[in-house]
């Protein structure tokens, strides 16, 4: 399954506006609904906006990634919307968000579709890919876009598997755990951004993601003996049992997002 098969052509809206962060809400459930993946709209909506609540769904640099799990949905699904002028989406950074990619989730035991956005949310951290996407002229070269940076994902993927199988420890400096309540966005992104600013700081970071496919990236006893600290970016708990004797550092999901190099 790839990220197109669940963002179709009708649920993309180039160019929108919105009046604030409800009307934004109000406009992509009606593409989400568009796509057909919604049997109760308002049920749906409700549990977008209980999400909400918990915590903003917009997560600085632009981006808000609203998301809701719920028998009010009977397929995956995508929708998107570009706003040249943004709207306040209550972002920590307290910029406006101008790209929009809202997620419906059926409330079942499936999980193909979640490892696909997943894979959506860690791409949304890479400011080449979301600048593109906003200067995207027309549906199609919007979905293209996506393709494309999915194909280099999955390659990444595969490798970091391959070295994984191959049992050769990668003597990691920092391991990370993430996870938030629902494990569809913020648990990915937040394992993105420590991954890829450890990287660009010269340091070799793990990070373990606990999702709503189970953990993934799992770390090795080997990896915790050999790793100078751990992170803990994640909205629920933990079990820290095995990392009995090391520094812990713990904090937000959130904070793995928007505050990776202070972590680091």
């Amino acid at each position: 399954m790839r990220i197109t098969d669940l963002l179709k052509p009708e649920g993309i809206k180039l160019g929108g506006s919105a009046t604030d962060k409800m009307d934004a809400i109000n406009q992509m459930v009606d593409l989400m609904v568009k796509e057909g993946n919604v049997t109760d709209k308002e049920k749906y909506k409700a549990a977008v906006i209980a999400r909400e609540q918990e915590s903003t769904t917009g997560i600085g640099d632009g981006i808000a990634i609203p998301h809701a799990k719920t028998d009010a949905v009977k397929a995956p699904g995508l929708a998107a919307m570009t706003l040249p002028n943004g709207v306040d989406y209550e972002a920590p950074d307290g910029e406006p968000s101008n790209i929009i990619f809202l997620i419906a989730a059926p409330n079942t035991k499936e999980n193909v579709h979640l490892e696909v956005l997943s894979r959506l949310s860690m791409l949304l951290m890479d400011d080449d890919f979301t600048d593109s996407l906003r200067n995207a002229k027309t549906v199609e070269e919007f979905r293209a876009i996506v393709d494309k940076a999915e194909n280099e994902k999955l390659a990444e993927e595969d490798a970091k598997e391959a070295a994984a199988a191959s049992g050769v420890s990668q003597g990691y400096d920092i391991l990370a755990i993430t996870a938030c309540p629902t494990g569809i966005a913020h648990t990915y992104m937040a394992a993105e951004a420590l991954e890829k600013k450890a990287a660009e700081m010269g340091l070799k970071l793990k990070a373990e993601t606990q999702g709503s496919v189970g953990a993934k990236n799992v770390l090795t006893a080997e990896e915790i003996a050999n790793a100078k600290g751990i992170i803990i970016a994640a909205d629920k708990t933990i079990d820290l049992a095995r990392f009995g004797g090391k520094q812990v550092y713990q904090t937000s999901v959130s904070a793995g997002i928007n505050k990776p190099e202070e972590l680091i």
